[in-house]
């Protein structure tokens, strides 16, 4: 059975799985050591270069290597994009048809300048990935949850204080191919609906980032409870007043 290390055990899968990143920021490094520690192999990509990648290789250990995008889009079992909203057209298609894709992405106009359809509420940074991976399953997940909580609140199955973390998606079995990885890496998950539908989980809506920060500090974790989570999700509002995104969090 898959398992993380929580605490001093850690449990090693008996068939293991390849995860490969595309992008290795914040959210990429985090997701990886999380996926090591349930016994994943990793494969780590960005857009500097493999090379660049070579401390975050030996701190991770053996089972884990870097590679370029395409070389991780085509090592990985299931695959995370984690890259700015302004480079997803830089994702390589043809090594990710017929795969499940996890997108970590956020709107920062900020960072990424603005996108008219998004500030218009006329799609969705998912649905815009989907869109250039069109025979790939992309799934919306770790979007609402900052880097440093992501690290440090993942609990064994069961725990009364084990986070839940929402997930959007058009295909059932992609989606429970992304569950069964998060509940592996520690988090359970909430289905929260379609790509179409991923706007209640973007910056600026009230399930981003809160949930899982103390008293709105989000370098101070939290638990996200399932029925917070849900509830912030019902409360996102689309037709009501513009949300406006917010800049990236920094901790």
């Amino acid at each position: 059975m898959p398992g993380r290390k929580f605490g001093a055990t850690r449990v090693v899968r008996t068939a293991m799985t390849t995860i490969g990143l595309i992008g290795s920021g914040n959210i990429g490094s985090t997701v990886a050591r999380l996926a090591v520690d349930a016994g994943y192999d990793v494969v780590l990509s960005n857009s500097r270069g493999p090379e660049t990648l070579a401390d975050l290789v030996a701190q991770l250990g053996p089972h884990a290597r870097a590679a370029t995008a395409a070389e991780a889009a085509e090592a990985g079992d299931l695959v995370l994009v984690t890259v700015p909203l302004h480079a997803y057209r830089d994702v390589p298609v043809e090594p990710l048809v017929g795969k499940t894709v996890m997108d970590t992405n956020n709107y920062y106009p900020d960072r990424d300048g603005h996108v008219d359809a998004l500030d218009r509420a006329e799609t969705t940074t998912s649905s815009l990935l989907a869109e250039h991976l069109p025979q790939s399953h992309v799934v919306k997940v770790f979007n609402t949850i900052f880097f440093v909580a992501l690290a440090q609140l993942g609990r064994a199955s069961g725990a009364d204080d084990r986070s839940t973390l929402p997930v959007f998606g058009d295909d059932a079995g992609a989606k429970a191919e992304v569950t069964a990885f998060l509940d592996a890496v520690g988090y359970d998950a909430l289905d929260a609906g379609t790509l179409e539908e991923s706007w209640r989980a973007e910056n600026g809506r009230p399930v981003y980032v809160m949930p899982y920060a103390s008293d709105g500090d989000v370098t101070t974790p939290a638990p996200g409870r399932a029925d917070v989570v849900r509830d912030l999700l019902a409360r996102a509002d689309r037709d009501g007043d513009p949300q406006p995104a917010q800049p990236m969090p920094q901790g």
